[in-house]
């Protein structure tokens, strides 16, 4: 069932409003932009982020490790960046899968796709999985009974703007560029609107929680996305309904890479903490992370 961005804001002004906005701080890459984290995770004992730095004017960028110490998060020297924008993170059979956009120039032409490594020693990082060309927001969970659920988001002719897919994998080596690129879609957005999977959470052996984004254009290609979420039955390989959980006017004030990325929220993460709360984490306006406090959505 296609829901608008529209029907989405008029449900989430009526729900229960996000709290406790805080800006991250990031030490050690003064003179850079830190955005666009993955979610939060476990290294030796250490939690750890990766995030996306780069310069305000430029879209050259490394996805470097951050340990958090306080309220803080403090570069890792000691851990190779990766040539990635927006990093995100899993475990798989024991192993860090970490994957993000990688962008070359060729011909004077950039080009994308999402890229996959792992391993157990994030300095020793093996390349894995590629996704097809031009294919941003691949992500991968594993099940109790140790498949791997696949989300994709092709563009243009089997994608229009970006739609989800979704496949499971029998075992992780199953999945290949090709295995991506078959993944049967969702019917969610409505063809001028556009939306993907950013963070995979396994709710029971049944169910998938999934933290996205929704996103359209307004006049002049200005862009506007939203935080949502929804859940996935991985029996019938259905959707749920999808929810706005999180708008850009719920954050802190702060600063935009450009102009027509002022409204933009990228979904990194959802942390339910020890105390019963649930963090989501996000890129704000390409220039920040950001947390906030929400109502578990699922």
């Amino acid at each position: 069932m296609k829901q608008t961005i529209k029907e989405l804001l008029q449900a989430f002004n009526h729900s229960h409003p996000p709290k406790n906005p805080k800006t991250l701080n990031f030490i050690g890459v003064d003179g850079y932009d830190v955005y666009n984290p993955s979610a939060p995770f476990v290294y030796e004992g250490k939690t750890l982020i990766i995030a996306r730095v780069e310069k305000r004017d430029s879209e050259v960028s490394k996805a470097i490790f951050f340990e958090k110490k306080g309220d803080d998060f403090v570069i890792r020297k000691d851990l190779k960046p990766l040539d990635l924008q927006d990093p995100c993170i899993t475990m798989i059979y024991g192993e860090y899968v970490i994957g993000g956009t990688y962008v070359y120039i060729e011909d004077g032409k950039a080009h994308w796709y999402t890229k996959f490594y792992i391993g157990k020693d994030l300095n020793n990082l093996k390349p894995s999985v590629k996704a097809p060309m031009g294919m941003k927001d691949v992500r991968f969970l594993e099940l109790e009974d140790k498949r791997i659920a696949v989300f994709t988001r092709p563009q243009g002719e089997k994608g229009g703007r970006g739609k989800i897919g979704f496949d499971i994998a029998n075992h992780y080596d199953d999945i290949t560029t090709e295995f991506i690129d078959n993944a049967p879609l969702f019917d969610q957005f409505i063809d001028s609107e556009w939306g993907g999977a950013n963070h995979l959470i396994l709710l029971d052996e049944n169910t998938i929680g999934v933290l996205g984004h929704i996103a359209n254009f307004s006049e002049g290609f200005v862009r506007h996305y939203y935080s949502m979420t929804f859940t996935v039955d991985i029996n019938h390989r259905k959707p749920s309904p999808m929810k706005i959980i999180a708008v850009r006017d719920n954050f802190n004030p702060g600063p935009s890479k450009r102009d027509d990325l002022v409204d933009v929220l990228f979904s990194a993460a959802l942390d339910f903490t020890t105390d019963g709360k649930t963090i989501l984490y996000v890129g704000v306006s390409d220039a920040q992370v950001q947390t906030i406090e929400i109502k578990n959505p699922f």
